[in-house]
């Protein structure tokens, strides 16, 4: 059953104007239309139609000359690589270091549903996982929410681990392809679940990453919600400057 809910209006300016990059419509050193032009055309705010333009810019599909405007790259850059501590969206529940913690179907919290653009209270399936490191001991307490629609005709609401990463399987059971992935990094008090199964302080904060995986029609997929003691894990990752 497909998914019945419209994605963010930036990822269809982006993914319209990489469409029209793609099959010449905007060719080679062509300058993209106006803000102005697109904030008409796809009915949008200036803010939005800057987000769009910018993620096209950061993936190397266009480039901006200060005063006069965007202009379509002769070749795109190439993806950018995923950062190590998102390796996790790509790591399968049977790896030694990953214990599964439950298995349950659930109305949507206030934040999955943020970030799989539905309503709060919306079923999910959740897929809560531990993820220790030797030495370390904990070091991530993670949550993947799936909609029940797109979780129907796959093994993500099994309490069984998945053989394979979540990613791969969706791909395999759905046929999905996947196109990019946004993440939002907050800090807060730990809960007493995440202390306990974190093995922090009552005192410890942790970092949370949101992650929101769409596929290439711009649709969220699902979203991975991890929780980080500060003190066992690093974020580190590389961007070019051009």
């Amino acid at each position: 059953m497909p998914i019945e809910y419209a994605p963010p209006k930036y990822v269809v300016i982006v993914n319209t104007l990489q469409a029209r990059i793609e099959d010449g419509t905007y060719a080679s050193g062509a300058m993209l239309p106006s803000e102005t032009t697109l904030m008409g055309e796809f009915d949008a705010s200036r803010p939005t139609v800057v987000r769009a333009l910018e993620i096209l810019r950061q993936d190397g599909w266009i480039e901006a000359q200060q005063g006069k405007g965007r202009f379509v790259r002769s070749k795109p850059a190439e993806p950018r690589p995923m950062p190590p501590h998102a390796a996790t969206l790509l790591a399968d529940e049977a790896e030694g270091r990953v214990r599964l913690i439950d298995v349950a179907e659930m109305p949507a919290p206030a934040r999955a549903a943020a970030a799989l653009d539905v309503r709060e209270g919306s079923p999910v399936v959740v897929r809560r996982r531990l993820v220790s490191v030797d030495g370390l001991g904990p070091v991530e307490l993670g949550a993947v929410y799936v909609p029940v629609d797109l979780a129907e005709g796959t093994d993500v609401g099994s309490s069984a681990p998945l053989s394979e990463g979540l990613l791969q399987h969706l791909a395999a059971r759905k046929g999905l392809h996947f196109g990019h992935v946004t993440e939002r990094i907050s800090t807060r008090p730990a809960t007493p679940d995440e202390r306990r199964l974190l093995e922090i302080d009552r005192a410890d904060w942790v970092l949370t990453a949101l992650f929101t995986v769409y596929t290439r029609e711009g649709l969220p997929a699902f979203a991975l919600d991890l929780a980080v003691p500060p003190s066992r894990h690093e974020f580190e990752d590389s961007f070019p400057l051009t």
